[in-house]
């Protein structure tokens, strides 16, 4: 795979990532989800200000993003640019783990919103059910447990990313994909970082308080995106 492979698989990623789900959802509705709530463009802002069903609705498409940039955009790349099968094959791993990295970094600094985007969580967990089921799976589950039981989106979506890197490590036998999810849960937790002096301060919003009630009272909200 020569350059051009990567430079098109880095630019095609990153511009699928960048699509601001959650922003476009709200302007249908009359409403600038950055003025609202958190200001935050991604499915837990979208659940609270706008329902449980855009909510829903932006949780699914900001995962497709990842889950789509990891697990067809790369394969596509090789097949139309690497002629024989065998190149392709010791090209495939690579293009697929940056494809993944630019998808997330779209979402995360979006060029259509002055490079102001979501938190990764969704995004993230798209790139890594393409590239790493079973971590994935067992991030989600740090998720939900450490959810039910500090009802936290902010606490369990920082948890998910420290669980991720974790079981990457223990569960997967590269390297080169180890290195990047550490970066990519490091960069997940620093986007929570508003959230995590909130944590400390006591003042995050917790689901079934008063204040989240208010804002969006029909369901539990679903993962930072």
């Amino acid at each position: 795979m020569d350059l051009l492979g990567y430079i098109v698989t880095a630019v095609a990623a990153y511009l699928l990532g960048s699509i601001p789900t959650g922003y476009l959802v709200a302007r249908t509705k009359g409403v600038d989800i950055r003025t609202v709530g958190s200001g935050n463009i991604g499915a837990t802002n979208a659940f609270r200000v706008l329902g449980p069903a855009a909510g829903a609705f932006v949780l699914v498409a900001d995962g497709l993003k990842g889950y789509a940039a990891s697990a067809w955009l790369s394969p596509c790349v090789v097949n139309l640019m690497v002629g024989q099968v065998s190149r392709a094959d010791s090209a495939l791993e690579g293009l697929r783990i940056l494809a993944g990295l630019c998808a997330i970094l779209g979402h995360n600094y979006t060029c259509w919103l002055q490079f102001k985007g979501g938190k990764g969580i969704a995004t993230s967990a798209g790139v890594f059910f393409a590239l790493a089921p079973l971590a994935a799976g067992i991030a989600l589950g740090a998720w939900i447990v450490v959810f039910a039981v500090s009802r936290y989106v902010s606490l369990a979506s920082i948890a998910s990313a420290v669980a991720l890197p974790t079981a990457v490590w223990l569960v997967q036998d590269s390297t080169v994909l180890g290195i990047i999810t550490t970066a990519i849960g490091a960069l997940a937790i620093y986007k929570h970082k508003a959230n995590i002096q909130r944590l400390l301060a006591g003042t995050e919003t917790r689901v079934g308080s008063k204040k989240t009630a208010d804002a969006s009272p029909a369901a539990p909200t679903p993962p930072a995106s």
